[in-house]
């Protein structure tokens, strides 16, 4: 089934976790060790700074109600500019998916938290996949039949992860950051972009590796995940070179956002030109399920009619997937081709 995007939008909370301000938590980091490794100069978090100053965030159950954002006010943000961009009211959405890494609730499904916020009386259902949930949401709709969908579905991958680290683990509290991804598209209307593929895949007996548990902090066996998730990405964005790639045709690379030196291994070992790798970890941290859809979205006006983006990501479960979209169909109102 042919899936077209209308529009997209991103958020991001507005306090920022500087490394000078991870410097100063005496965790055994400095700014040469983080960009070194992980090359990430600041993340945003929904956690006020002196409450992660003060607590360490050592009692993850308690982050919630010291949140300043939950991630249905994250998730609306980028709804409404997803909307904007698509040129439709918040009342023509039919369905409503969300997904992420680590829920605020455990019930209600999280779509319905936000549904509620933007005033909608729709279906909306989790497709929870932790970071590669955009993925699947996009992958999902492909399958269905246009014909037993609305016209117009939104969907959404608001993270807090912030709230479940360890602010006395350097090796997590250097990664996270807090954001929001959504898009508007259709299996019915051609819109600005149109996903030519998709595949999800995973590997159930990896469970362990990646584990926010349930009232917990995020751990994982980093140095495992990191180089089985270069190995899919690489896989992944040669998959869609050899199927997608022309000369008549600007074929960009957009990665999960785990961290830079990461994107840039795969980067160089799949092949991909310096000026068509786009990425915002540097500067936003790893926000999970949102953070490749976040990347699109920041340039949302850039892309022309000849640009192919190619998009590949791993996360928990473990789970891999990449998605194409190829801009240049026939513009939604309001979005300028």
């Amino acid at each position: 089934m042919t899936v077209y995007l209308h529009g997209m939008g991103h958020a991001h909370p507005e306090n920022e976790i500087s490394n000078r301000f991870l410097e100063e938590l005496e965790i055994g980091t400095d700014e040469a060790w983080i960009l070194e490794r992980v090359g990430i100069h600041t993340r945003r978090t929904v956690l006020p700074l002196d409450y992660i100053r003060e607590t360490r965030n050592r009692e993850p159950w308690a982050a919630l109600e010291a949140a300043t954002e939950s991630q249905a006010t994250l998730g609306a943000r980028a709804a409404r500019q997803a909307l904007a961009r698509a040129g439709l009211d918040p009342g023509e959405v039919g369905m409503v998916l969300c997904g992420n890494s680590a829920s605020d609730t455990h019930a209600p499904a999280g779509a319905c938290v936000v549904a509620a916020e933007l005033g909608l009386e729709v279906p909306a259902l989790d497709v929870q996949s932790a970071c590669t949930s955009f993925y699947a949401q996009l992958h999902l709709m492909s399958l269905f039949e246009a014909s037993r969908l609305p016209d117009w579905v939104l969907l959404l991958a608001p993270e807090t992860l912030t709230t479940t680290v360890d602010y006395d683990d350097r090796s997590s509290a250097v990664l996270w950051g807090d954001g929001a991804a959504a898009a508007v598209v259709s299996t019915r209307h051609p819109g600005r972009a149109e996903l030519l593929s998709s595949q999800i895949q995973s590997a159930p007996s990896g469970w362990e590796k990646v584990v926010v548990p349930r009232g917990g902090h995020f751990r994982q066996e980093g140095r495992a995940v990191q180089m089985f998730g270069i190995k899919k990405m690489v896989e992944g964005v040669g998959r869609l070179r050899e199927q997608f790639e022309t000369p008549e045709r600007r074929l960009h690379f957009v990665g999960h956002q785990a961290n830079l030196r990461m994107l840039e291994r795969v980067r160089t070992t799949a092949g991909i030109a310096e000026a068509r790798h786009h990425s915002n970890v540097e500067w936003y941290g790893n926000t999970g399920a949102a953070s490749a859809a976040s990347v699109i979205s920041m340039g949302w006006e850039k892309w022309q009619a000849e640009d192919d983006v190619a998009v590949a990501g791993v996360g928990a479960g473990l789970t891999w997937s990449s998605y194409l979209l190829r801009f240049g169909g026939a513009a939604s109102a309001g979005t300028a081709a």
